[in-house]
């Protein structure tokens, strides 16, 4: 497992495995975290048809604090998700780098605290994954010793998964628990009973808190200040008896103490006017809290929560965080479609979700989650702006509309009647971005569901953000739409069938930009010839593709007015200078002859083609050529002639498929000859998806990828 070091830290290795049953990963979570000494961790498996992990088990923290990550999908980007990816340990040094790596956590949790995160897997299996946390007083890289001791236990634990499964007893989730030996602490220390004489000695107020923030003691100073009587206060949590405390700010205190195991402080306005102080001592098991009485400062004016009123909960700001980080994220509409389904309707209890745009003076679907039958949401499709339909009302209007239950909508809208679509209550949101409708966010309830106008504000002011991704995301799919046409328009549709010779050839766009660059391909037919030609233009815009249309069209007319391989490298490269272009170009130019079993090349700075050879030996033509097109006006271009036996396959590329960060593009060249001798036999079109399989399921790309493959046939 990688992360595991090689050092000789202690390892409490099974003598035999033991059996299945029992809280295992509870049990295994526990012991790792005692280990290490960490202060909080969690268990993920893997859910059993989709690529998602699930959290099993969390221990040391309420579970409310990763109440976002309950589901994470393997390509989030996320550390348990990376984890898992790579099949390697990610560790995070503290706040700043987490801000830097994975925004979506420090967004949601801006707190100082360490964490490292595992895979659980066995050979190809993977089971899930799991992290630990520690205070960001850990020191600021893993010690050789946590290292080994971390991966023993995921190695272990995932042993005991394997074992489970092979039983037929898989492991399912199990009861969080809290720290481990979270008492073990008290002993030989002072008895509780005269504890409890000592603090209500005291001049000031003390609280017990739990992990949860309840209160399991307050002495009588605590309740004297607070205007509370004891039984007012065990069991809850201060900001749920007390509702001056009612803030989100005060919580967020007790999250930062918990999470960090800093000390942590605030003042509070008891009304009518008296200011008080509290100081949070955290620690593994729980938090002591101290109160006293603090000068009253008039410049902190801060607004008292009205009796009543209902304050947003915390758990709530941390979903609507993560929902706007994750918004951030979103490139397309379907991604937009995605998050809104995972992220934000769970939240809200909404069970099935349309989300409608326009064009054309219709509505147009732009996605739907939630709905059994798909076209129960599609209906809406072409409706015109003008029908009686709340969709179309809402968008045009920009004024969001709640409806409790069936009857109330339908008595606005009798129409719907006769389109029941199973659900019994509705929130339907305008999305308005740029002071102009984008479109309408349609959230179903399965009952009948109660909007209160604090709901509503939230659910209106979500919109919000939603708009503002929905507009960056219609943006986005225009763009990726003109692009993919432009590129389709100036790359060949299809191949010429040509005696002698099969040809198949791939295109892959960049992943960064408009996905559109300057790499081509053409396979030209003369008489009783042909000529082959790869090439790349700098670059990843509009004009990269423009200038690459150009001199696709340039070699093909000099090839058929039947110019030499040199003289059409010469002609191009004139022609480049002669547009006043700032581009350069690559290119490789062959001319095929597959009765004479010849070839002639020319090329102009370009990777060189590979040869694979019947036998199956791989040759790099590495050959004489000139410099890159677009450089020198006098520039010429040596040509080679070599032999194409039948059977023989010609791999011309772009640099794209062999240059890749921090890989030397000489090992990267002898792996593509190593899987070019290894498949060379396959059919080309298998053999053309073989050669840019771990390219194209990269989830980056920095650079274009074009190939084209050429295999003589017997005549």
């Amino acid at each position: 497992m990688v992360g595991v070091s090689d050092g000789q830290a202690s390892r409490r290795e099974p003598s035999a495995l033991a059996p299945v049953g029992g809280p295992l990963l509870s049990l295994a979570l526990a012991a790792l975290m005692e280990d290490v000494h960490a202060h909080s961790g969690a268990v993920y498996l893997l859910a059993p048809d989709e690529p998602v992990l699930e959290m099993a088990v969390m221990a040391g923290l309420p579970r409310a604090f990763a109440a976002p990550w309950e589901r994470v999908g393997l390509s989030a980007p996320l550390p348990v998700a990376e984890a898992v990816r790579e099949r390697r340990l990610v560790w995070v040094n503290g706040e700043e780098q987490m801000a830097g790596r994975y925004p979506r956590v420090a967004v949601v949790l801006p707190y100082s605290f360490a964490l490292a995160a595992l895979p659980l897997a066995c050979a190809d299996t993977v089971y899930g994954a799991l992290f630990v946390t520690w205070p960001d007083s850990h020191p600021p890289e893993l010690s050789s010793r946590e290292r080994d001791q971390l991966g023993v236990a995921c190695d272990r634990l995932s042993t005991r998964l394997a074992h489970a499964l092979e039983k037929g007893h898989p492991v399912g989730p199990e009861p969080d628990l809290p720290t481990p030996g979270a008492t073990a602490a008290m002993a030989g220390t002072l008895g509780a009973g005269e504890a409890v004489r000592m603090a209500a000695r005291l001049p000031y107020g003390l609280c017990a808190l739990d992990l949860h923030g309840r209160v399991g003691y307050a002495n009588a100073a605590a309740c004297e200040l607070l205007g509370m009587p004891v039984g007012g206060l065990l069991g809850a949590q201060l900001w749920a008896s007390l509702p001056w405390l009612n803030d989100p700010a005060y919580e967020d205190c007790y999250r930062a103490a918990l999470i960090s195991q800093h000390v942590t402080s605030f003042v509070a306005l008891r009304p009518p006017g008296d200011w008080l102080s509290f100081r949070l001592y955290p620690s593994t098991n729980g938090l002591s809290l101290r109160i006293s009485r603090a000068r009253a400062v008039s410049a902190m004016a801060r607004a008292e929560p009205r009796h009543g009123e209902a304050t947003t909960r915390l758990v709530t700001i941390s979903h609507v965080l993560s929902l706007a980080g994750a918004l951030t994220e979103a490139v397309g509409v379907q991604d937009v479609v995605q998050l809104i389904a995972s992220e934000f309707a769970p939240t809200v209890g909404s069970q099935a979700l349309i989300l409608l745009g326009s064009q054309g003076g219709r509505l147009r679907v732009l996605g739907h989650r939630g709905y059994p039958d798909a076209a129960i949401a599609e209906r809406f499709d072409g409706e015109p702006l003008t029908a009686q339909i709340p969709g179309a009302h809402v968008l045009t209007s920009g004024v969001p509309a709640f409806f409790e239950s069936r009857r109330q909508l339908e008595h606005l809208y009798p129409a719907r009647r006769t389109t029941p679509d199973g659900m019994a209550a509705w929130a339907f949101l305008p999305l308005i971005a740029s002071g102009r409708p984008v479109g309408t966010c349609v959230l179903a309830y399965a009952e009948p569901h109660a909007f209160p106008a604090d709901e509503r504000a939230i659910l209106t002011s979500l919109s919000g953000l939603i708009a503002l991704a929905l507009e960056r995301a219609l943006l986005y799919d225009a763009k990726h739409q003109l692009a993919h046409g432009l590129q389709a328009a100036l790359l060949p549709h299809s191949l010429p069938s040509l005696p002698g010779i099969e040809a198949a050839a791939r295109y892959l766009p960049a992943t960064h930009g408009m996905e559109i660059g300057g790499d081509f391909y053409d396979l030209v037919p003369t008489v009783g010839r042909a000529a082959a030609v790869i090439g790349d233009v700098q670059g990843h815009n509009v004009t990269a593709a423009g200038l690459m249309g150009q001199i696709r069209t340039a070699v093909r007319a000099y090839t058929t007015v039947g110019q030499a391989p040199g003289q059409v490298m010469r002609s191009t490269n004139r022609l480049m200078i002669d547009l006043g272009t700032d581009l350069f170009a690559s290119c490789v130019y062959l001319r095929l002859d597959p009765a004479r079993q010849r070839v002639v090349m020319a090329r102009a700075g370009h990777p060189p083609p590979l040869l694979r050879k019947p036998d199956g030996q791989v040759r790099v033509l590495d050959l004489a050529g000139g410099p890159l097109l677009g450089i020198d006006a006098d520039a010429t271009y040596t040509t080679t002639e070599f032999a194409l036996a039948p059977g023989s396959v010609l791999a011309l590329y772009t640099d794209g498929l062999i240059e890749s960060p921090g890989v030397d593009i000489e090992d990267a060249l002898a792996e593509l000859g190593e899987r070019l001798a290894e498949s060379g036999d396959e059919p080309l079109d298998e053999l053309a998806d073989r050669l840019v399989r771990h390219t194209a399921t990269a989830e980056e790309r920095l650079d274009d990828i074009a190939l084209l493959l050429l295999r003589a046939r017997p005549s």
